[in-house]
């Protein structure tokens, strides 16, 4: 696969409260494509990275309703990838590619 397909299936890092505590679990977490399958999820880390993934989790957080200026609004939902790395890989998502 190239680059550019690795970039579709991964949108960015989940830069959350809970995404920080499982880093201590050697985990990282990431929002990904709602198309996208565990074997595309862990060939794109290991392409974009560089790192050996060991295993991929996967949730959909189904979108909340919320109201905007009075009227009833749905937020969209949210395909996130818990991806475990192998011992002895790291994996640090605050800096750049």
């Amino acid at each position: 696969m190239s680059k550019e397909h690795y970039f579709d299936v991964i949108r960015g890092p989940a830069i959350t409260e809970k995404g920080t505590l499982v880093s201590e679990k050697n985990q990282v977490v990431f929002n990904v494509a709602s198309t996208a399958t565990k074997p595309q999820i862990k060939a794109a880390v290991e392409g974009l990275f560089g790192v050996k993934v060991k295993a991929v989790n996967t949730l959909v957080r189904k979108g909340k309703l919320k109201n905007f200026k009075g009227k009833a609004a749905r937020l969209s939902d949210v395909k996130k990838a818990f991806v475990t790395l192998a011992d002895g890989q790291k994996l640090d998502v605050t800096t750049g590619l």
